[in-house]
């Protein structure tokens, strides 16, 4: 479900549906203090821009559009939880793109594509909405739910922690041969999405550089202008013939240990898929005071 249009967080979701209770199974986490909270929330703002899989204008003339949108989270110690989402508006995605759409009239809304497929785009930003998260009482971690006092105590060594996360698939069932993928695609997650320490942010960073199919590639720069390592994870569909192939590019601020960007796309035969790709900027990370609310435009 990464690039669905659903407001979700792409990897976390790899967890759902693991079993429920299974800290009591695991053991909770080392017995070191935990450290107070910094603020009222743990809160995350991203950006993220999503090419649409069709094609629109004419077919001797077509030009392909993205979608943006933002999204926040905001988590409370007690683990209550809120999500706010808006829609930013479509737009051309190229500036070749852009040059077909005023071929086009400069449409500012889309009902259907090239193929006739239905569609509802529009290049005004959506109003959003701001809902707590129902019968959220809890943190969420490769099918664990935790307290904010065992979040704090998860392992700050990278191979006890990626042992405690192959301990947690198993609970959940997670097939031996695709438990490696499942660890790394957790381990991110650990880079921004829960109150963890600095620490424990640390070694997630160090276990995901020592996975099969994850490696560092150098430094690069955000849609922000930031710079950060960069590290590509690299996943196979399954398929027989191993040409289809799924590419994470993340880019890290390893200074404070946050995840600044996540790139993804699908590649067939070494090439990209056209509409499977996505791009997300995590404007910000970290702790705040500041109450949920309908996320503001950019």
């Amino acid at each position: 479900m990464k690039l669905a249009t659903a407001p979700i967080r792409p990897l976390v979701s790899l967890g759902v549906g693991l079993a429920m209770g299974a800290t009591a199974l695991l053991g909770t986490p080392g017995a070191a203090a935990a450290a107070p909270p910094e603020g009222a929330y743990w809160h995350s703002r991203s950006l993220m821009t999503v090419t649409h899989p069709w094609r629109f204008g004419s077919r001797s003339d077509p030009y392909s559009l993205i979608q943006r949108r933002v999204s926040e989270s905001w988590q409370a110690p007690d683990g209550r939880t809120w999500f706010g989402f808006r829609e930013l508006g479509a737009l051309p995605q190229s500036a070749a793109d852009k040059k077909a759409w005023r071929r086009d009239g400069s449409p500012s809304k889309w009902s259907e594509s090239i193929d006739g497929k239905t569609v509802k785009l529009s290049a005004t930003p959506a109003k959003g909405i701001m809902n707590p998260v129902p019968g959220q009482d809890q943190f969420f971690l490769g099918g664990q739910n935790l307290t904010y006092d065992e979040v704090q105590r998860l392992p700050a060594d990278p191979d006890t922690l990626k042992d405690w996360l192959r301990r947690a698939g198993q609970v959940g069932r997670v097939p031996s041969d695709a438990l490696d993928g499942w660890v790394a695609g957790i381990l991110p997650e650990l880079l921004h999405a829960l109150p963890v320490t600095k620490e424990v942010r640390a070694a997630a960073y160090q276990a995901l550089l020592t996975m099969p199919g994850v490696r560092a590639d150098g430094v690069g720069k955000d849609t922000l202008g930031r710079s950060g390592a960069v590290v590509l994870i690299e996943r196979g569909n399954g398929a027989k013939d191993g040409k289809d192939l799924s590419r994470t590019r993340l880019i890290v601020d390893t200074g404070r240990m946050l995840l600044l960007a996540r790139s993804q796309k699908a590649l067939h035969d070494g090439k990209q898929v056209p509409g499977k790709d996505s791009t997300e900027t995590l404007v910000e990370v970290g702790w705040t005071d500041t109450a949920p609310a309908v996320p503001a435009l950019p």
